[in-house]
C-alpha cells in the first residue's frame, strides 16, 4: 500500500518522525526479546498481554498499556508496523509528536476497553498495536480525507481511492468479521474500538486536558458573573447612599430612619476599606 503527494516524503531517515521511530524500535525490540529469551513468549503474553479475566481478578491494569507493544508473530508485527509507518508519519506531523503519542495511547487503551467489553471473562490474552493503529488510520482519514491511496489488489492490480473511503471499508470489514467471522483469534472489536475512540477524540475535540479546560472555563465564567453581580450591587448601593445624602441635605441627619443610618455606616466602612486597599 502506498500513497502519494508532492509534499510527502516516503522512506526512512529524514521522513521518519520521532514518535513513529521510537514506536517501531520499541515494538521490534520487545518482539525480539520475546522470541530470544527462553520462555519469553509465554511470560510476555500473559504478563503484558491484555487478559480480560485478570483485569478484575488480579487488577492487572497495566495491561491496557503494555498489550499494544506485544505481538503474536512476525507477520503480525510486520503488518502492524507497516501500517503504523504508512499512516502514522503524516498524522504525527499534523498533530505534533506530543499530541500524537497521547492520541496513540488513548486509542490503544480505548481499544483494550472495547475488547474487554466483548470478552469479559476470557482467559486468552490479546496482543498487538492494531487497535491503536486503527485509531491512527481514523485520524488520517479525518485529517486527509481526500488523500488518494493506491492499493495493490492481490499484489498486482492497482486500485485508487480516497482515504476516507478506504478507512470506512476497513471499519466495515472489522464490523462484519466481528459479528460473523467466528473464533479466528483476531480482536476485531478492539480494532473498531481504537477507531471509534480516535474518531471521538478528534471529531469531538475530546482531549486529556479537555475536562480541565472545561472546568477552568466554567470557573472563569462563574467568577465573571459573580464580579458583574458584585459591581451591580455596589452600583445600587452607591445610588442608595446618594439618595440618603440628598435627604440629609434636604431635611438633616436627624430625620433619617434606622435603616438609612445603618446604610451610611456600612458605606463609611466600605469606602474606608477601599481607600486602604
Amino acid at each position: 500500500m502506498t500513497y502519494y503527494e508532492r509534499t510527502y516524503r516516503l522512506g526512512f531517515g529524514g521522513g521518519l518522525t520521532p514518535a513513529i521511530k521510537y514506536l517501531l524500535i520499541a515494538n521490534v525490540v520487545l518482539f525480539l526479546m520475546k522470541i530470544i529469551i527462553p520462555g519469553g513468549e509465554h511470560f510476555m503474553n500473559h504478563a503484558f498481554g491484555l487478559t480480560p479475566s485478570l483485569i478484575f481478578s488480579k487488577l492487572t491494569i497495566w495491561q491496557f498499556f503494555t498489550y499494544m507493544f506485544i505481538h503474536g508473530g512476525p507477520w503480525h508485527l510486520i503488518i502492524n508496523m507497516f501500517f503504523l509507518w504508512m499512516f502514522g508519519i503524516e498524522v504525527e506531523r499534523a498533530l505534533g509528536t506530543r499530541e500524537f503519542v497521547k492520541y496513540y495511547t488513548i486509542c490503544g487503551v480505548g481499544a483494550g476497553f472495547f475488547h474487554l467489553a466483548f470478552n469479559f471473562n476470557s482467559p486468552i490474552p490479546v496482543v498487538g498495536a492494531s487497535g491503536a493503529i486503527f485509531g491512527v488510520m481514523a485520524a488520517f482519514a479525518l485529517l486527509f480525507p481526500d488523500r488518494i491511496i493506491t492499493l495493490l489488489l492481490f499484489l498486482v492490480l492497482p486500485i485508487q481511492m480516497k482515504a476516507k473511503y478506504l478507512v470506512m471499508i476497513f471499519a466495515g470489514i472489522q464490523l462484519l468479521y466481528g459479528f460473523f467471522g467466528g473464533n479466528d483469534g483476531v480482536a476485531y472489536f478492539a480494532h473498531l474500538g481504537g477507531m471509534a475512540v480516535g474518531f471521538i477524540y478528534l471529531k469531538m475535540d475530546w482531549r486529556l486536558d479537555y475536562v480541565g479546560k472545561l472546568i477552568r472555563q466554567k470557573r472563569k465564567s462563574k467568577q465573571a458573573v459573580q464580579s458583574l453581580k458584585k459591581q451591580q450591587n455596589m452600583q445600587r448601593f452607591r445610588e442608595r447612599v446618594d439618595e440618603i445624602l440628598d435627604k440629609i441635605n434636604d431635611v438633616g441627619y436627624d430625620q433619617l430612619n434606622d435603616e438609612e443610618k445603618r446604610i451610611l455606616q456600612d458605606a463609611s466602612e466600605k469606602f474606608s476599606k477601599e481607600q486602604e486597599n
